[in-house]
């Protein structure tokens, strides 16, 4: 098993708790390189307690390959997430250890995916009631003017929700999509649509500019259009009452199709620019913040990506591509 492709280590401890060998990727995981751990206390190279080495090492000592997880404070940096799988080697007390982080590192958090299933079943069902008697109250000639405006505005935050809601369940899902051609300006005006009542309130225009002869991509347009929606809706309520969202559609010499849109009011500075597709990390979200990581989650599951390049000139690029 070669530990350091795996970003693991292995290390084994004395009865009296200090290391006696370690092994793997030990400057990636422990935050010191294997020559260092030696001899050291096993609670100082773990980034834990006394107690919990303790447990530990009688875990290890019963020789069941238990399963361990634990935050090991290396450093001034963040805890480093451990799972470690404890057992006997050699007569010595062993632990594999992983770091979840890396281990993890452009996949969902681990739970999200039921979660969101199960907020999904949850929640779609109590929402569509209040839908329906929002929608129902709204045919009633007789109100106010007032009334009418306070309907008007619960009416767009259940679609709010809604979007919310499938944002966080895509951005689970890991089910094979099912790809179909579709024309890219189709699939723009469609997500348009989605979204039309929030873009006539804030009299934004989506313009899209396709060059000639452009083929057609291969989608699951139901999945790609809600997500393109939230990311057109997103860039619209950055822009001021009555102006335009740009969407440009290309070919590009490598037989794909990229799908360029600006967002002038989007700025980043290099120290955010790494967390712009990270759920709940996005400083240029409104909302949720998963709008951008479950478009690229989404792309990069159907053969596309998306990249994005910030500058005080142009603002935010986002590029999107998709196989033709």
């Amino acid at each position: 098993m070669n530990l350091h492709l795996l970003q693991a280590v292995q290390i084994s401890w004395s009865p009296s708790l200090r290391v006696t060998r370690a092994g793997g990727d030990c400057e990636t995981v422990l935050h010191r390189p294997a020559s260092e751990l030696k001899d050291r206390p096993l609670h100082v190279v773990l980034g834990t307690t006394p107690e919990k080495v303790r447990q530990l090492d009688a875990l290890a000592r019963e020789g069941h390959q238990a399963v361990e997880f634990l935050y090991a404070a290396l450093g001034s940096g963040d805890p480093v997430p451990l799972r470690l799988t404890l057992t006997l080697e050699e007569g010595e007390a062993t632990a594999v250890g992983v770091n979840l982080s890396t281990l993890l590192e452009g996949a969902p958090p681990v739970q999200l995916s039921g979660l969101a299933s199960q907020m999904s079943h949850e929640l779609r069902n109590p929402l569509s009631s209040v839908k329906m008697a929002v929608q129902t109250l709204a045919r009633n000639t007789g109100l106010s003017e007032r009334d009418q405006r306070r309907l008007t505005i619960a009416n767009r935050e259940i679609r709010t929700l809604e979007r919310m809601l499938w944002q966080l369940s895509e951005y689970g899902r890991g089910t094979t999509p099912n790809l179909e051609q579709h024309a890219p300006r189709t699939l723009v005006q469609e997500a348009m649509a989605m979204v039309a009542p929030e873009l006539t309130e804030r009299r934004v225009e989506v313009r899209v500019d396709e060059a000639p002869d452009v083929p057609k991509v291969r989608v699951d347009a139901g999945r790609l259009r809600p997500v393109l929606a939230q990311v057109l809706l997103n860039v619209a309520m950055g822009l001021t009452e009555g102006g335009n969202v740009e969407v440009a559609i290309r070919a590009d010499p490598e037989g794909r199709v990229v799908m360029v849109l600006k967002e002038p009011a989007g700025l980043l500075p290099e120290e955010q620019r790494d967390s712009l597709f990270k759920p709940y990390e996005c400083h240029l979200a409104r909302g949720a913040g998963l709008s951008l990581a479950a478009l690229r989650r989404v792309l990069q599951h159907q053969g596309g990506d998306v990249s994005a390049e910030t500058g005080p000139e142009t603002g935010t690029v986002f590029t999107l591509t998709f196989a033709a």
